[in-house]
């Protein structure tokens, strides 16, 4: 049984007997190149996680722009994955992506049957965040927008990158440091709630 089975049908365990095996989901940690997708699987993992991290070499001078990540060396070209068991009966699978433009083609493989994403953000260039949000907006997938900490970041408040991004109403803003493991568990809980939430909300009828 997963997760999407769970919010689709409403079935739950009946009160005093235990499923036979956990739930399972599907979560795309996602964002643009060099905000902390591979730091944040490996933080959470239970697991030895997957990485697929290249070493930056001159062939990406003038296709992957470094200016607002001076010290990164490597990068994400394939995915990263990871598991954490985030409750006794709740399994979650973590599918991190690439984040350069040129990599954006295996993006809806690696959303496939995903119940919902995290959004890394970079306060420092938040600009390039908006491709990222527009990907899950136009398929309706739930998300959760993170602004990662980093050394001398504008010190946005939660209703400053709200505005700043544009977001609705209902979408998640949360800022933490992804090199926390507790940190990283407290916005995979927001996520899973938020997109239950959005799955159990009554369909909208078309207008006259």
């Amino acid at each position: 049984m997963t997760l999407d089975h769970v919010a689709a049908t409403g079935q739950e365990p009946l009160h005093g007997h235990r499923r036979s095996a956990p739930l399972s989901a599907k979560i795309v940690i996602a964002g643009p190149f060099g905000v902390g997708k591979t730091s944040l699987v490996e933080a959470i993992s239970e697991i030895p996680p997957l990485t697929t991290e290249a070493i930056l070499t001159s062939a990406s001078l003038g296709v992957d722009s470094t200016s607002g990540t001076p010290g990164k060396t490597t990068t994400t070209v394939a995915m990263d994955f990871g598991r954490i068991t985030l409750e006794p009966q709740l399994i979650l699978y973590l599918f991190g992506t690439p984040g350069q433009r040129r990599f954006w083609f295996m993006w809806d493989e690696v959303a496939r049957g995903a119940i919902g994403a995290v959004v890394l953000v970079d306060a420092r260039r938040l600009a390039d965040s908006f491709g990222p949000l527009d990907y899950f907006d136009a398929r309706h997938l739930p998300y959760v927008v993170v602004a990662n900490t980093f050394p001398g970041q504008p010190d946005h408040t939660v209703a400053d990158l709200r505005e700043a991004l544009a977001l609705a109403t209902d979408v998640p803003v949360v800022r933490a440091d992804v090199r926390e493991r507790d940190q990283v568990a407290a916005i995979l809980a927001v996520l899973v709630e938020h997109a239950l939430t959005r799955r159990r909300a009554p369909m909208r009828r078309p207008g006259p």
